[in-house]
Formats: structure tokens, sequence, C-alpha cells
């Protein structure tokens, strides 16, 4: 099944979704707050999407996850609170993306225990993570469930995310569209 009518791949849109964890909209100057200012997400707010109507169904992070991953409530996609296995089988917007010529990753908090899948690249902190020296697991390397194998990155994981989202970017196939 296409998800996308467009003609040729210049017309297809890469999509970037950032997810951060405790960010209400009351905490984003974008959304209206006067006294907290956050430009960089303003900026993107103002160049790409926000959502003024969004919300999730389930305000536990891996839970959130699995949802929208999966296009499914918890009790339909079996991840319904944080330490269960989510069921890496089932049908995924990234799969989805993947059968339709994109090229897609995920770089960041993984929380879900299983390996990522429906991703041509992952470099993922497996639970929680810290926000220094954390443990990451990436593509190629052998998969363990839950904090079990993986390597330490280095330094403060926003900058190591954000580093390895852009490395992912710069070397990425230009010839197809992307989800990161």
């Amino acid at each position: 099944m296409a998800i996308c009518s467009c003609q040729n791949e210049k017309q297809r849109p890469n999509i970037i979704l950032i997810l951060s964890d405790d960010h209400a909209t009351a905490a984003i100057s974008a959304y209206g707050n006067s006294l907290i200012e956050t430009p960089n997400i303003d900026k993107l707010a103002k160049q790409g999407m926000r959502f003024n109507n969004c919300f999730n169904v389930v305000s536990l992070c891996g839970p959130s996850r699995a949802a929208i991953l999966s296009g499914r409530y918890s009790v339909h996609n079996g991840f319904i609170r944080n330490g269960n296995s989510f069921d890496r089988n089932q049908l995924t917007f990234p799969k989805l993306l993947q059968q339709n010529g994109y090229e897609t990753a995920i770089i960041g908090k993984w929380h879900l225990v299983t390996q990522p899948d429906g991703f041509d690249y992952y470099n993922v902190i497996p639970s929680q993570g810290q926000y220094f020296d954390c443990l990451m697991k990436e593509t190629g390397q052998e998969w363990e469930d839950r904090d079990k194998g993986g390597v330490v990155q280095k330094g403060y994981l926003t900058e190591v995310i954000t580093d390895k989202a852009i490395n992912w970017l710069k070397n990425r196939n230009e010839k197809k569209p992307f989800c990161l």
C-alpha cells in the first residue's frame, strides 16, 4: 500500500520527529508562555509543523512511544507500562515508510526493551538512560534486551544524541526521503 501519491522523490517530505520527555505546552514559548524562552523550539515550530491539538493516550514514556510507533492504544499494541517488551513484529509507521522508499533512523531514548525494527539505522538508549556517559546500542551490534550490551557513549547525553543525529543526516542516502 502506498502512503504517498507523490510523482517523484523530490515531492516526498522528509520527516524529523523530536520526542522530548516532560515538555508540556506550558513549558514552551511557541505555545504562548511569555515567561519562558525556548527560541530553538520556537524556530522549529515556526518553520515546521506545530500540533495545537495533540494528546497522548498514556503519559508514561515507553507506552507513549509504543503508541506513536504503532498508532494503536497500549491495550492493543501490548506495551501497557514501562518494563513491558514491545512486539517488534507489529506494523509501525517506520515500517510503512520503509516499504514506500524512505530511509529510516531512530537515535535517542528507546525504552521499549526489544531491538528496534523498521529502522535502517538505530543508535538508542535502551531504557531511562543517564545524563552523562550513557549506554547506547547501535545497528550492527549484537542486541541484548534491556540494559545488557551496548557501548557507553562519553559526554552529555543531549549533545551525544544531537551529534549522532547530525552525523546520520550528513551520511544518509540523499536519493531517498528520510524519517528520523
